[in-house]
């Protein structure tokens, strides 16, 4: 891979950008990573890396990646704001708030996504509590698709069906009512980040059971120091920011 540096006053991080070589809508992800330009800055120590990727055995042909290079998501990375040792020493928190408060930077992670799903004969989105809340709905609406909320345990009112995961002391549960898709249905799903991917592994065991085709999960972000993405098999993975 080739990397340009490129010193920039105007981002507040040290950013990788993937400038994909353009490829058919039908692309195999067998064929490596595309190249990139780096953006230096000297204000943080964190460094994030842009680029939209997919897992390498996609079940869904139809959902292979359309990459362009696209310059919004130099933006949507630098509005992200890095707390170090929050919610406790050692972690580096990939706070979003900060991105919901820059409006083009939201409306452009909102926008990448509906370019990516629109048209692709999705009816479900299922948001993951609760920052899935934040980008599913909107996503949904723009697509034509219903919202389907991915709750904790004792949250939803109606009847529920749940699956397990495991945490690293003990488990959790993930809920959704009984009756919110049907067999068959093609769904995404959503949330602000990947990190273990355990939450994320529920949800499509979840969905699976109940017969919905997973198309892909997408999220805002990816830490990809953690594996989150080899505990979704075979399912795709499509993130905007990727942090190191």
């Amino acid at each position: 891979m080739q990397t340009i540096i490129i010193s920039s006053p105007l981002v507040s991080h040290r950013l990788s950008l993937a400038l994909p070589v353009p490829r058919s809508p039908l692309i195999n992800y067998h064929h490596g990573a595309p190249p990139s330009i780096r953006l230096s800055s000297h204000r943080f120590t964190n460094s994030l890396r842009l680029f939209s990727s997919a897992a390498a055995a996609s079940r869904d042909s139809e959902m292979a990646t359309e990459d362009v290079q696209d310059p919004r998501i130099a933006k949507i990375a630098a509005s992200i704001r890095v707390i170090p040792d929050f919610p406790k020493p050692g972690i580096m928190f990939q706070d979003i708030t900060t991105l919901l408060l820059d409006t083009e930077a939201f409306k452009d992670t909102i926008a990448l996504f509906v370019d990516r799903y629109k048209g692709k004969d999705i009816s479900v989105v299922a948001g993951v509590e609760a920052r899935g809340f934040i980008f599913g709905p909107p996503i949904a609406l723009a697509i034509g698709a219903k919202f389907v909320p991915m709750r904790k345990p004792k949250k939803l009112p109606g009847k529920v069906i749940s699956e397990e995961y495991s945490l690293e002391y003990g488990t959790d549960k993930i809920e959704m009512h009984v009756g919110a898709v049907e067999p068959g249905e093609r769904a995404i799903i959503i949330d602000d980040l990947i990190a273990t991917g355990g939450t994320l592994a529920a949800a499509i065991r979840l969905l699976e059971r109940v017969g919905v085709k997973i198309v892909e999960c997408a999220c805002v972000i990816e830490l990809p120091e953690l594996k989150g993405k080899e505990k979704l098999g075979e399912t795709p993975l499509f993130v905007l920011v990727s942090s190191a």
